[in-house]
């Protein structure tokens, strides 16, 4: 049976969302990425501050470059893999946020926004990679 019109113009319209909610996730964990990278060129000159640092670094822009990634997998597979690298450095950006904060490194207030994107970040790709595990379980 063919698509009517509408049923077209439908789908052709859930790809574009598909599409433009992609985009807008690529965009939002580079800007994510960026407000770390300058988080830790605020952090104190000391060894701990540093390792930490160099840390929150490697796993924020890991999640930018790894969702990337995802948006081009040639299978499902393939993407939920990505999404589920995208996912646990997520929350592994969570973890060095939160031991600059315990550490006293830098002050909660300062930190808050950021760390609440890291938690929504994590969030979303824990929804996005269930949703992608959906016909598997």
């Amino acid at each position: 049976m063919n698509d009517t019109v509408y049923q077209k113009q439908s789908k052709i319209e859930l790809f574009i969302s598909e599409q433009n909610s992609m985009w807008d996730l690529k965009e939002r964990t580079r800007l994510f990425a960026l407000r770390c990278i300058k988080l830790v060129g605020a952090l104190p000159e000391a060894d701990t501050a540093h390792i930490l640092g160099k840390q929150l670094m490697r796993s924020s822009t890991s999640v930018g470059a790894n969702y990337r990634a995802a948006s081009l997998a040639q299978s499902k597979a393939a993407f939920t893999a990505k999404l589920s690298i995208v996912l646990e450095e997520a929350d592994e950006c969570c973890f060095w946020l939160d031991l600059i904060i315990e550490a006293e490194l830098l002050s909660k207030d300062r930190i808050e926004d950021l760390y609440n994107e890291a938690i929504e970040l994590t969030k979303i790709f824990a929804s996005a990679r269930k949703k992608a595990q959906g016909a598997h379980h």
